[in-house]
C-alpha cells in the first residue's frame, strides 16, 4: 500500500466503471455517480460484454482503461434458486470476479470496491454480525456456493493489498431492495417476492397468501439508494484490509415485513405459512460501526422505502424482470 494514500475525493472526470451497471446495485450506483458529477461513467451490459469470457473482459480493460472501478456484477437470487442452481452460482461469480480483478490489476485501476453479501458470514455467528466473524463457522446451507464465491472475492482484494500495495476494498451489504429488483417467481429475494405476491393476490381478489417458512426469522433490509450512497462514501472516505459492512442496524421478522407489505400493497385477505418450507439463517443483522464511524447513515427508513418500492414496480410491471 503506498504509505502516504489517504482516501479522498475522486476525480470527476476519470473513467469509472460499474461493472453490473443495469442490476438493482449498480444502477443506483450510477444513478448516485451520476447525481455526484462524474463525467466518465462505463457500462455494459451482459449482452455487450460477457464477463464471464476472460479473453472479452481483458479486451474491455485494455481498450476503455478505467481509473475506477465498482464490481457489482453478480449471479443472484433467493433461497429457492441458490438451493436449486449451486454449481451456477458458484462458478459463474467466481468467472466474473476472478476475470474483473485480474484485467483491473493488468490494467493499473487505482481505487476499486468489490460488493459482496452478508451471506458470507457463519449461519449461527453471534448478533449482530461483525466483520471480525468471516469463516469463524459453517455458512448457510442453502446458500452456501454463492457465499464461497464472494468469500473468495474478498480474499482476493486483500491479497492484491498485500502483493501490490494497491488501495483497494469490500463492502458487505445486508439485504438489499428498491427500484429494478427482481421480481421474478423463481430468482427473486424475499422483499421483492412478497410485493409481487401480495400485489397480485390483491389485484385478483385472492382471500389468503402463503409464505415459505415460520415468518419468524429477522431480517435487515437496506435500500438500495442508501447503499450507493455508502458506496461512494467508502471509496472516498475509507482504506483497510477488512470488509465493510453496510447495513442500517436494525431488523425485524420476516412476518412483521410481510405485514407492512401487504399494508402498504393494500391487501386485506389472510397471511399464511408454509412451516414445511426453510426459513433460511435464523437472523442476519450486521454490525456498521465500522460505518457509521467513518461518518455515514442510512437515510431512507423502512416503510418509506417499501413504499416507494411498490411504487415502482406498478409503474413497470410490465417490464419487471419476470
Amino acid at each position: 500500500m503506498p504509505a502516504d494514500f489517504v482516501p479522498t475525493a475522486l476525480d470527476r472526470t476519470a473513467p469509472f466503471y460499474i461493472a453490473g451497471h443495469r442490476g438493482l446495485v449498480g444502477s443506483a450506483i450510477w444513478r448516485q455517480l451520476r447525481a455526484r458529477g462524474f463525467e466518465s461513467l462505463i457500462g455494459r451490459s451482459s449482452s455487450e460484454l460477457d464477463l464471464r469470457d476472460r479473453d472479452a473482459v481483458f479486451g474491455f480493460f485494455a481498450k476503455e482503461k478505467p481509473r475506477n472501478v465498482v464490481l457489482a456484477a453478480a449471479k443472484v437470487g433467493g433461497i429457492m434458486a441458490n438451493n436449486t442452481y449451486p454449481v451456477d452460482f458458484l462458478s459463474e461469480n467466481l468467472r466474473i470476479q476472478v476475470n474483473v480483478l485480474d484485467a483491473a490489476l493488468k490494467h493499473g485501476v487505482e481505487r476499486l470496491l468489490f460488493l459482496g453479501s452478508s451471506c458470507i458470514y457463519p449461519k449461527l455467528a453471534p448478533q449482530p454480525i461483525k466483520e471480525e466473524y468471516l469463516l469463524t463457522g459453517h455458512l448457510e446451507p442453502t446458500n452456501d456456493a454463492y457465499a464461497i464465491a464472494k468469500i473468495a472475492g474478498i480474499l482476493q482484494i486483500q491479497a492484491v493489498r498485500r502483493q501490490y500495495g494497491l488501495p483497494w476494498i469490500s463492502a458487505m451489504p445486508t439485504n438489499l431492495y428498491g427500484p429494478g429488483d427482481n421480481f421474478s417467481p423463481q430468482g427473486s429475494h424475499v422483499l421483492p417476492a412478497l410485493i409481487r405476491r401480495y400485489d397480485e393476490a390483491r389485484r385478483e381478489g385472492i382471500e389468503s397468501v402463503t409464505n415459505w417458512g415460520t415468518g419468524s426469522p429477522r431480517r435487515e433490509f437496506l435500500h438500495v439508494d442508501d447503499m450507493a450512497s455508502a458506496c461512494v462514501h467508502l471509496l472516498e472516505n475509507y482504506d483497510g484490509a477488512d470488509q465493510v459492512n453496510v447495513g442500517t442496524g436494525h431488523d425485524s421478522t420476516v412476518e412483521e415485513i410481510a405485514q407492512i407489505v401487504a399494508e402498504e400493497v393494500g391487501y386485506t385477505g389472510r397471511i399464511e405459512w408454509d412451516t414445511s418450507k426453510p426459513d433460511g439463517t435464523p437472523r442476519k443483522l450486521l454490525d456498521t460501526t465500522k460505518l457509521r464511524e467513518s461518518g455515514w447513515e442510512p437515510s431512507i427508513g423502512l416503510r418509506k422505502g417499501i413504499a416507494s418500492t411498490i411504487a415502482w414496480y406498478r409503474d413497470h410491471v410490465n417490464v419487471a424482470r419476470s
